[in-house]
């Protein structure tokens, strides 16, 4: 796994920092859903809740001191605030979601995140444990990658194409991908064709040893 960032390179290959090697396939790209994105990752609806909570408090306390008109009048500021934050947020996941690309190819994922920090992970198939779909009624979902061992993937460099709430552990995921679903079987199947494939390690002037674990 690697972890890499020039703000002058050119990509040769959308999502990757370079072209594949020889052998290697994509099987599959594509980008978080913006507005999905934005509802769970930025808790959209929990903002937008929150300031129609302090409008209806405002309200409701003010009734029984003025009339009704001066009562809205008096509320009606938190929910124009409120709009406002929540535009920000749409504004702020729409962008994270444009520049993001998810990659999967035959032997890894790789995930270029950051809209301001442009971060790169290569993720080998041989370093992921297990991967967890977290499935929509509308069909997005958001893919968990456990790693095996200690792995110095940040959480706050990462976030939010990260499994919620797992600081310490931090598993990196494709969040808020459509079509979520066809997207893990072509994972799954990718995995396990890679790791159940035989390696051959060679060291340098010598003939190929037994099969075993070769380095990505």
């Amino acid at each position: 796994m690697s972890q890499t960032h020039d703000d002058f390179a050119v990509e040769p290959v959308p999502g990757l920092p370079e072209r594949p090697p020889e052998g290697e396939q994509i099987l599959w790209q594509g980008r978080p859903n913006w507005w999905a994105l934005t509802r769970e990752s930025l808790n959209l609806y929990w903002v937008m809740g929150y300031f129609v909570l302090l409008f209806a408090w405002r309200f409701i306390t003010l009734l029984d001191q003025v009339t009704l008109q001066t009562a809205f009048a008096a509320s009606f500021p938190f929910v124009i605030l409120g709009l406002i934050v929540s535009a920000l947020l749409l504004i702020i996941g729409y962008v994270q979601a444009r520049a993001t690309m998810y990659t999967i190819t035959n032997r890894r994922v790789a995930m270029r995140v950051g809209a301001a920090l442009t971060v790169t992970l290569n993720l080998p198939f041989t370093r992921i444990a297990r991967a967890d779909l977290d499935l929509r009624r509308d069909g997005t979902g958001t893919i968990a990658l456990d790693l095996q061992g200690k792995t110095p993937v940040s959480y706050l460099v990462c976030w939010p194409h990260v499994r919620p709430w797992h600081i310490k552990n931090t598993q990196p995921a494709l969040r808020c991908i459509p079509d979520a679903k066809r997207i893990a079987g072509i994972l799954a199947e990718a995995a396990e064709a890679r790791i159940s494939q035989p390696q051959i390690a060679r060291s340098p002037g010598t003939a190929a040893t037994a099969p075993g674990l070769a380095a990505e």
